[in-house]
C-alpha cells in the first residue's frame, strides 16, 4: 500500500484573440508573488478553493486578477495538466485545469499591481521570454495546433 496522494488543482484561463489575421493571447508578467517572478503567465490563473468547483475558480480569478467577467459557458476546457515537483510535498503535487476564452464582459486591466508589472498581448508565434516553462508547454500545443487532452511534466515515466 502507499502513502495517501494529495494534489493541488488550479485554473488556468487562456485569453484569446484574433487580430489582424494574428492568433494572439494575453499574458502577464509575474512580480512580487515569490513563483517564477519576472516570468510571462498566463493572465489568469490560480488555485481552486475549498468547496469551489475548478470552473467557479476559473470565473473567480479572471475578476480578481483582470477585472473582467467570464460566464462559465465561456469557458472552453483545452487540456489538464498532471505535474509534479519532485519533491513529495502536496504543494508540488498539481493538476491544472486549462480553458480557453474568446469572450468576456470588460477591459482586461492590472488588478494586483503588487502581483504582476505587466499585462500584454501577443502572438501566439512571438512568445516573450521567459514564459512560466508548464505554461509554455501548453502555449506551444496551442500554437501548433496539437493541443493533448492530458498532459503530464515532471513524472519520470
Amino acid at each position: 500500500m502507499t502513502d495517501q496522494y494529495r494534489i493541488v488543482p488550479a485554473a488556468y484561463i487562456l485569453f484569446r484573440r484574433e487580430r489582424d489575421g494574428v492568433s494572439e493571447v494575453l499574458l502577464q508578467l509575474r512580480d512580487g508573488t515569490g513563483y517564477m517572478d519576472g516570468h510571462w503567465a498566463l493572465a489568469a490563473a490560480g488555485h481552486v478553493e475549498a468547496a469551489e468547483s475548478v470552473i467557479a475558480a476559473a470565473c473567480r480569478e479572471v475578476t480578481e486578477e483582470l477585472g473582467v467577467t467570464v460566464q462559465p459557458g465561456e469557458l472552453a476546457p483545452l487540456c489538464v495538466m498532471h505535474r509534479s515537483g519532485g519533491t513529495g510535498d502536496a504543494i508540488d503535487e498539481r493538476a491544472d485545469f486549462f480553458f480557453e476564452c474568446w469572450d468576456w464582459f470588460g477591459e482586461p486591466r492590472i488588478v494586483e499591481p503588487h502581483k504582476a508589472a505587466d499585462l500584454r498581448w501577443f502572438a501566439l508565434g512571438a512568445l516573450p521570454e521567459p514564459v512560466v516553462p508548464h505554461e509554455l508547454s501548453v502555449l506551444e500545443h496551442v500554437r501548433k495546433g496539437d493541443v493533448p487532452r492530458i498532459l503530464t511534466r515532471g513524472f519520470s515515466e
